[in-house]
């Protein structure tokens, strides 16, 4: 009598685990890619900012240097501060890069 609202044996036993399992599997693929997103922009905003760091560093002591020689010790005092300013700059480019990238990877900062 009520023989049409019966569940038919094959689908008696369906498994429900799976459609869980695939929905923390979608979640977790997003997230993933996010990640990888994520990271790939910090490396590369880390790597400019690297490389910005450095080249300014560089050419601030080239600078520096160029005034001692052409100044002598007149100009030690300048020639010495601006490659101090060019190592200063460059020290603070490789922390905000490390920063950066530690930012995409997800990472806290080592202090």
């Amino acid at each position: 009598m009520l023989s049409y609202l019966s569940i038919p044996p094959n689908m008696a036993n369906i498994d429900t685990g799976s459609v869980e399992n695939t929905a923390k599997d979608t979640q977790s693929g997003i997230a993933g890619t996010g990640k990888a997103v994520t990271s790939t922009l910090g490396n590369t905003l880390g790597g400019v900012t690297s490389t910005a760091g450095n080249l300014i560093g560089t050419a601030g002591r080239g600078v520096g240097d160029t005034v001692n020689s052409a100044t002598g010790d007149m100009g030690k005092p300048l020639g010495d501060s601006i490659s101090s300013l060019g190592s200063g700059v460059e020290k603070a480019g490789q922390g905000l890069s490390s920063g950066i990238k530690d930012a995409g990877e997800m990472k806290k900062s080592e202090s």
